[in-house]
């Protein structure tokens, strides 16, 4: 079995994170804590097979946790950020699991575990520098310009109901008002707060805080309305409904 140590803050996440991997009957958990100076502590002198672990916590973050360790296990994040921002780290063998977590994700994640297991480990820490990096809060857009003649509107993204792409051109909508922006939708994707902004389609990006309903569409598909003033209605593909709803938390 494999012997894992917990560690996140919300003690209510330990817990529940706890009964999912007991019910699973494949990992012996060695330990947990809220505390990450706990944590580390006990890192230092106990040997694990993997490292659940949070990554935005009070006082150490697990970037933090980790750049002070002597050695490391495998690690599967715990987060609330979007998978777009942590693709790029599973093939490194670090996996993660979207908060609330679910049993059938976590058993993708174990099943991963078990193939890694015997294979030369990954250097963890590298990797989770680059990760911190790339989660960065300053590398996400709070304000965003639009430039209009002489003129230079600076727009909130908190604001903004959502993004879209139209006539080659990116908009940002603020109020009900079109801006044009200097930003084409994957750039933004990759720059803005990952828990507030998802991609629902091709040409758009939706603010979730203004998401009022989601309903059936004539083809079959979704639509989402808007809290804005002009009830604004937005197609979502297809591919893209579950991560809608996972945001949504529905």
């Amino acid at each position: 079995m494999l012997r894992a140590y917990l560690v996140d803050d919300e003690r209510l996440a330990v817990q529940r994170l706890t009964r999912l991997l007991e019910a699973t009957g494949r990992v012996e958990i060695a330990g947990s804590t809220s505390d990450p100076e706990a944590a580390l502590a006990f890192l230092q002198s106990h040997h694990v097979d993997v490292l659940f672990l949070d990554i935005q916590m009070p006082g150490m973050t697990g970037f933090e946790l980790l750049d002070r360790l002597d050695s490391h296990p495998l690690v599967i994040f715990i987060t609330a950020y979007d998978r777009y921002a942590l693709n790029a780290f599973t093939v490194n063998s670090i996996d993660y699991l979207l908060k609330p977590v679910e049993a059938d994700r976590l058993d993708h994640a174990l099943n991963k575990l078990e193939r890694l297991r015997g294979q030369p480990k990954p250097d963890v820490r590298a990797l989770a520098r680059e990760l911190a990096a790339e989660l960065a809060p300053g590398r996400r857009l709070e304000r965003i310009a639009s430039r209009v003649g002489d003129r230079t509107t600076v727009l909130e993204t908190a604001r903004t109901s959502h993004f879209m792409a139209k006539d080659k051109l990116t908009f940002a909508i603020v109020d009900g008002r079109e801006h044009v922006v200097d930003h084409s939708l994957s750039e933004l994707e990759g720059r803005l707060d990952p828990r507030r902004f998802v991609r629902i389609h091709r040409g758009t990006i939706v603010n979730v805080s203004f998401v009022k309903e989601l309903f059936p569409a004539v083809d079959g598909g979704v639509l989402v309305r808007l809290k804005d003033e002009p009830k604004t209605e937005l197609s979502v593909a297809r591919d893209r409904v579950r991560a809608l709803k996972q945001r949504l938390g529905i």
